[in-house]
């Protein structure tokens, strides 16, 4: 059963992404304010038609913690990264935000097109101290411009139960815009692994931590709080129900 389940998920989310991808690029031949703004609307429905099928398909449940830490004003979200289900769910509790993404990411049809259109600061990872230059001028901009940053410090997707080395640029922006950090805990790879093709149903536990104010601390010292608040977060968490 849960491989029909994973199944039909991947069928279609495939046929609602080609949909919702259409969409968007129906918008690129507005001006640039209101195709942003177009554009994110039929993103953040394509989220919501991803959720639900997390939930009907997959069994997914969701459990929110510390609700009341998500920021009214931009802010700057550092969250742990297990799975392909954060990147997604994420932008449902914290609207307007974008994420800094990889730039392979730029070439799948129709999901692609769409990131083109959402202000995403996408990076060339071997690029080295251009690629952390680019984070700190883009993310500059996209604050000022009202938008929360989405950033995975460890770059990639870690399996549970262990961490990666958290990079610096996610502080690094904080440092020099003066913006709130916002960690952030979840088990989501409890149930959805790396990479893997079947999703197991049970429930998520989603923690935001209490803003940091980076006023003061160096990059490594904002890396040196935000880690340990996930590290002892991440131990916390009630285990996966299933």
């Amino acid at each position: 059963m849960t491989a029909l389940r994973s199944a039909l998920f991947t069928l279609l989310l495939s046929v609602w992404t080609v949909i919702c991808g259409t969409l968007v690029l129906c918008t690129y031949v507005l001006p640039e304010s209101p195709r942003f703004k177009s554009c994110y609307a039929v993103c953040q429905m394509w989220r919501y038609g991803f959720m639900g099928m997390c939930y009907a398909l997959l069994g997914f449940r969701t459990q929110l913690q510390g609700r009341e830490n998500i920021s009214a004003e931009p802010a700057i979200y550092l969250a742990k990264h297990q799975s392909a289900w954060e990147t997604i769910a994420l932008q449902i509790w914290t609207p307007p935000a974008i994420f800094v993404l990889k730039r392979e990411l730029l070439r799948i049809p129709f999901f692609g097109w769409a990131l083109w259109g959402l202000r995403m600061i996408w990076i060339d990872r071997s690029a080295g101290k251009a690629a952390l230059g680019k984070i700190v001028t883009q993310g500059q901009r996209r604050l000022a411009q009202g938008l929360s940053i989405i950033i995975f410090p460890e770059g990639t997707r870690v399996a549970p139960g262990h961490m990666g080395k958290f990079k610096a640029g996610g502080a690094r922006l904080a440092v020099r815009t003066g913006a709130p950090v916002i960690p952030v805990a979840h088990n989501a790879g409890e149930l959805w692994p790396r990479n893997a093709f079947l999703k197991k149903p049970g429930t998520i536990t989603v923690r935001f931590g209490p803003a940091i104010d980076p006023t003061g601390l160096s990059d490594s010292e904002l890396n040196d709080r935000v880690e340990t608040w996930i590290r002892e977060a991440m131990r916390e968490l009630p285990p996966v129900r299933r």
